[in-house]
């Protein structure tokens, strides 16, 4: 058989094999670790397997999310493997998110846009990051994503739609907006059965939500309260007035500026050419930025990965804008057209390639796995091990908490931040005594000075501590009574 009489479907699939065997060979190449959010909720399984309340009030604890606490739980059972195991489970959530993002601009538009945006997402390096350091937002848009092309597939779909928002609602509540929508999208044309059937479902994550922070806190609304409290500690509000500004800068850091343009003139040009297909790419677009906006009204955290679902389907438009001639006749419109997407490519091609950076893409990724390597060996010490039982373990601020009690398998109350004591009088009476452990070189960039709050003197060593060991990355300082 001629290559070239493969249909489509089948160069989709082989492509797909290709892309799981080099993530693969990545994730055994380039060993990461899980971020900061990602870690804790494997913390916090492992408190539930010990029968245990999770610790959601620790000190700057991100917020839970229901679906990801379950999951931390399932893998904790696998010891240390855990910290590698999700964030492979993240790598294949990327690849189904990459199928997903195809199927949807496949059905669509054409095979060939499909690719495209597949060839954009799998370049877009941000959003790689996130899937190497295990970041749950990737599961999300692969929910979301696949819930859009089903219901793109065969309008109105119903139950398989409203069962992928289900599990989006558990990882994020933007999800919560999206499955009403659709319940409303889909009320006119079905009966009450089915209509109550479906808001049940649409119910659970919001129901699990507020279960979940009711039994383990007492109070429903913990994940709001606790989000917004820390939202004004790290300063990360913004007024309304700012979200305009906040979103196009967001957006395009996370995929561009030449792509945000290319996704806005293939939402153009899909208006005029297929409006009837683009309808549903471009209600999670608005619902994305007016969640977004929603967040921001709330005061809760406006950080750029609140916007990754309407960034991931701007790469869909834009796709379109960059091959979407191929679905028209020949004619002075394709050619124009064609010659525009040749411009836009030969310019986002040159603009990416001023800023790549392989040397720091290398230096990322090196830093994921030497940086937790490194502290393992500062916590494995002998010296460290022996003044352990002199007082907690105190480290720079909260950033390495979770790392930290992980290694040492310690409660909340065994590794403290020293940031704490600022807020804490009786903290410092804590961490006169214990194992202090300071950040170095480039973790010192990473862990104990990235925020504008952070506090140099809280990487400076303690009064009466001395120093007892120390690697690439770290030094730790003890003292007992």
């Amino acid at each position: 058989m001629r290559l070239r009489a493969l249909p489509a479907t089948t160069w989709a699939k082989l492509a797909f094999a290709v892309l799981c065997v080099v993530a693969l060979v990545g994730f055994v190449l380039f060993p990461t670790y899980p971020i900061y959010d990602s870690e804790y909720y494997l913390l916090w399984g492992r408190e539930i397997l010990h029968l245990h309340a999770p610790s959601f009030a620790a000190y700057d604890a991100p917020t839970e999310h229901p679906l990801a606490v379950a999951f931390g739980t399932v893998l904790a059972i696998f010891g240390n493997a855990a910290l590698r195991l999700i964030v492979l489970s993240a790598i294949v959530s990327f690849l189904i998110l990459a199928a997903g993002l195809y199927r949807l601009a496949r059905v669509a538009f054409a095979p060939a846009v499909g690719a495209m945006a597949v060839l954009l997402l799998c370049t877009r390096f941000n959003l790689v990051f996130l899937a190497i350091r295990g970041y749950v937002d990737i599961t999300f848009l692969a929910a979301v994503v696949w819930a859009a092309a089903l219901e793109i597939e065969r309008p109105r779909r119903g139950t398989p739609v409203f069962v992928l928002l289900a599990v989006a609602e558990l990882i994020r509540p933007d999800a919560w907006l999206l499955a009403g929508l659709y319940w409303l999208w889909c009320f006119r044309h079905t009966g009450w059965r089915q209509r109550i059937g479906w808001a049940a479902i649409c119910a659970i994550g919001p129901v699990a939500w507020f279960g979940l922070d009711l039994l383990v806190t007492g109070d429903p609304l913990w994940s709001l309260h606790a989000t917004n409290n820390l939202a004004v500690a790290l300063n990360r509000t913004v007024p309304l007035s700012g979200v305009p500004s906040a979103t196009g800068k967001y957006i395009v850091g996370l995929i561009k500026g030449p792509l945000v343009g290319g996704g806005v003139a293939g939402i153009l040009l899909a208006a005029w050419f297929v409006p009837k297909r683009m309808w549903m790419s471009l209600v999670i677009l608005a619902t994305g930025i007016l969640m977004f906006a929603v967040i921001a009204a709330a005061g809760l955290s406006v950080i750029d990965r609140y916007l990754l679902l309407p960034a991931v389907m701007l790469l869909a438009f834009c796709a379109f804008a960059l091959i979407g001639w191929t679905m028209l006749e020949r004619g002075v419109v394709r050619r124009v057209w064609a010659v525009g997407a040749l411009i836009l490519a030969l310019y986002a091609v040159i603009s990416y390639a001023k800023v790549l950076s392989l040397s720091y893409v290398q230096s990322e990724l090196g830093f994921r796995d030497s940086g937790h390597t490194s502290l393992v060996d500062i916590l494995s010490k002998p010296a460290v091990r022996r003044d352990l039982h002199c007082g907690p373990v105190s480290v720079p601020n909260h950033k390495l908490i979770p790392d930290t009690r992980w290694i040492l398998d310690a409660p909340a109350s065994g590794v403290i931040a020293r940031s704490d004591a600022d807020d804490h009088p009786r903290l410092e009476t804590r961490i006169r005594y214990g194992v202090a452990i300071y950040a170095l070189n480039l973790a010192l960039t990473r862990y104990a000075l990235v925020e504008p709050t952070d506090n140099p003197l809280d990487n400076v060593p303690l009064h009466g501590y001395r120093r007892i060991s120390s690697t690439d990355y770290y030094a730790a300082y003890a003292r007992c009574p």
